[in-house]
């Protein structure tokens, strides 16, 4: 029987405009295809835009599933007030455990202010920001870490530690900097896990999928291809995003 798993990575949207029908049922079909128990789930469209209802989407999602998911509000940083607003109003209100930025859909920078405001809100609910980290421009490690820098009460979690091809940058960051946590998907390298393991601790890298563009099976199987430690991997797969959760002031 496998350890508990945790993935700390997966959305659920439906936006027919743009072809994506990414329902909570096939996040459901992927996880137990997997073994996985439970999932962050998150839109992959940023609220109060392209769909104004995100957020009670994924309440309800998880509120119809309770246990399989929890769930991280992904917020567009350029809406001030009513941003900030929704990062708490998602926490508090909706029981959410974190925030998720994405440089790329935003067109805003992780150290603009307008994204440290919403990391800051976060932080100060004791939640973490998920910010996509990979090859992308606003998204490089380097990128991020300003935002580490900026906001260093903030738990800051590089989503793909640097993917293809700044996974060493994403590293050294990391190293640098300790309110630095790296997730897993989209980094294609077992070895670059078990780099980041040695080098950083096991108990700041977390296993996510990106789900469902990203079968969480095969994540899963990446990172047990890393060869850890058993007490090492049950940390990545289940204890560290457990602890990360159960911090927030719900």
């Amino acid at each position: 029987m496998h350890e508990p798993v945790i993935d700390a990575h997966f959305h659920v949207d439906d936006v027919p405009a743009l072809g994506w029908h990414m329902p909570p049922e096939l996040a459901i079909e992927q996880l137990d295809e997997a073994g996985v128990q439970t999932a962050v789930i998150m839109t992959i469209t940023d609220a109060p835009e392209v769909n104004p209802t995100a957020l009670e989407m994924i309440a309800e999602a998880c509120a119809r599933w309770p246990g399989r998911f929890e769930a991280y509000a992904r917020i567009h940083p350029w809406y001030g007030d009513e941003a900030e607003a929704l990062v708490v109003r998602a926490i508090r209100e909706l029981r959410f455990v974190g925030l998720k930025l994405h440089p790329v859909t935003t067109i805003a920078h992780p150290a603009d202010e307008s994204s440290l405001r919403l990391i800051r809100a976060a932080a100060r609910l004791g939640a973490p920001t998920l910010i996509h980290c990979g090859d992308d421009p606003f998204c490089t490690p380097l990128e991020l870490e300003q935002a580490a820098v900026r906001v260093p009460e903030a738990t800051i979690v590089f989503g793909h530690m640097g993917a293809y091809f700044h996974g060493q940058d994403a590293l050294a960051v990391a190293e640098r900097r300790e309110n630095v946590v790296l997730e897993t998907s989209g980094c294609p390298y077992p070895d670059l896990i078990a780099e980041a393991v040695r080098r950083i601790g096991a108990e700041r890298v977390i296993f996510g999928s990106d789900g469902p563009g990203c079968p969480p099976a095969i994540e899963l199987d990446k990172v047990r291809r890393a060869g850890l430690a058993p007490a090492d991997l049950r940390k990545v797969l289940y204890e560290n995003q457990r602890r990360l959760m159960d911090r927030v002031e719900r």
